[in-house]
């Protein structure tokens, strides 16, 4: 092996680079020429400036992604557990408008190792009236004491409580915007007004019934504290003339998110005469909206980065165009065409590597202090961005997901190693003749 002179190495780049490769192996010295290249040097600060540019692209770019699919996780979070709080994870129906011996039904759910508990419920349609005010309702008839291990609407009550609703007391909690709209204090009547109606000397007339208002409620999703009125469940078999009959059987399961898995399952082992259907499908318009809109917003975001990466291409371009000297010395002293395009494609992955670092860090700590940084906007700017009496949700949750950083960072650091392959195959065709000409 060829040795340095004893006297140090040559002067200028020549014997700088000479040295260089004759101190390193052949596999390191890719990665110690391209991060030497990779420092500022001052007929350089252009590129270096276009490089920053680069690095801070890929942070930005990074940083509001986490951020943002952060925020979607938080309201899909939130919206979720308001709407579970009065919506069961698996419901099973009757294929018509009773569910027929549904003890037996609610046996065979329980037996399922992911059914931590089941109740029976009626479910109607009906009119509420209050004086001059009608309202729209879904009255839900219940066993207080089932309904409790299915459901959270007792932990939801603004006042009075589930256990007022008793059997042949005609009792009522309805959800707060309902009571409101009406009218209604506790202890107010109201009179409901069943679809069904009775045959009578002076015609059909709708069966009618007065209920005591006996406690409010309210789980944090309008279309639900709006429409729904809750009874015991032997009193709206009465008035329903349901007998002994409920509509379905309610169950509630160890994993919200295996309830499809679940429901897929009881179908096999239930009856045919019975309908199955988990939390998703309640709402499933809502759900799908929710996630096309965090993809698009995902995929507009993914463009910065991908801007990021198109600079990091003109910048390792020009430094290709401003070292072709260094890479004709390089070449004559015995490096292939492979390790020019290496020592290229080390410089534009540290700044890739470095862009990713940071965006990682500061879209943690975006996604982790979020309502943090909006309430600095909201007092420094004296705005609102969502006013408590106009959103359910006032503040902004967030939901840091590991899945989303992961799957950011890859992406990120894939289209910087991308960008820098054709700066790198430019400097791998670089001719020693050519560029020496004129040196």
């Amino acid at each position: 092996m060829r040795t340095p002179p004893e006297d140090g190495p040559e002067p200028g780049i020549y014997g700088k680079l000479r040295f260089c490769f004759l101190r390193f192996p052949v596999n390191s010295f890719p990665l110690f020429v391209g991060l030497r290249y990779t420092r500022s040097r001052q007929r350089t600060k252009f590129i270096s400036v276009i490089s920053l540019i680069s690095v801070v692209g890929i942070a930005l770019g990074m940083t509001v992604l986490i951020t943002v699919l952060s925020v979607f996780n938080g309201f899909q979070r939130e919206v979720r557990t308001r709407m579970l709080s009065a919506v069961a994870h698996v419901q099973i129906t009757g294929l018509g408008e009773a569910l027929k011996d549904w003890q037996a039904v609610a046996d065979i759910a329980a037996k399922n190792p992911h059914v931590v508990a089941t109740a029976p419920y009626v479910s109607a349609q009906g009119l509420l009236t209050n004086g001059g005010s009608v309202r729209g309702a879904l009255l839900r008839g219940i066993d207080p004491a089932a309904e409790e291990r299915v459901s959270e609407i007792g932990k939801h009550m603004r006042s009075g409580t589930l256990e007022s609703l008793r059997d042949g007391e005609y009792n009522a909690v309805l959800g707060a915007p309902l009571a409101r709209a009406l009218g209604l204090t506790l202890g107010d009547k109201v009179v409901l007004v069943a679809p069904q109606g009775q045959v009578t000397p002076a015609g059909i007339m709708p069966r009618m019934r007065q209920f005591t208002l006996t406690g409010t409620f309210e789980v944090g999703h309008y279309e639900i504290d709006s429409s729904l009125a809750v009874v015991h469940i032997r009193d709206a078999q009465r008035l329903y003339r349901m007998d002994d009959q409920v509509s379905g059987v309610r169950l509630k399961l160890d994993d919200l998110f295996l309830a499809r898995q679940v429901a897929r399952e009881l179908l096999k082992v239930l009856p045919p005469e019975v309908s199955v259907s988990d939390w998703s499908n309640f709402n499933a318009t809502y759900f799908r909206a929710v996630e096309l809109e965090k993809r698009m917003m995902s995929l507009l975001l993914f463009f910065i980065i991908a801007i990021a990466a198109f600079n990091m291409v003109a910048s390792l371009y020009m430094m290709v165009r401003e070292k072709q000297a260094d890479i004709a010395i390089l070449r004559t002293m015995g490096a292939s065409p492979g390790e020019v395009m290496r020592i290229f494609m080390v410089q534009g992955t540290l700044i890739g590597v470095i862009g990713v670092g940071c965006g990682i860090v500061f879209g943690i700590l975006g996604a982790l202090n979020v309502d943090s940084i909006i309430g600095l906007i909201e007092y420094v700017f004296h705005v609102k961005f969502m006013p408590q009496d106009v959103y359910q949700i006032a503040d902004l949750p967030s939901e840091l997901q590991s899945g989303d950083v992961v799957m950011t960072a890859v992406v990120a650091f894939v289209l910087s190693v991308l960008a820098t392959i054709y700066p790198s195959l430019r400097a791998a065709k670089v001719n020693p003749a050519e560029a020496l000409r004129y040196e």
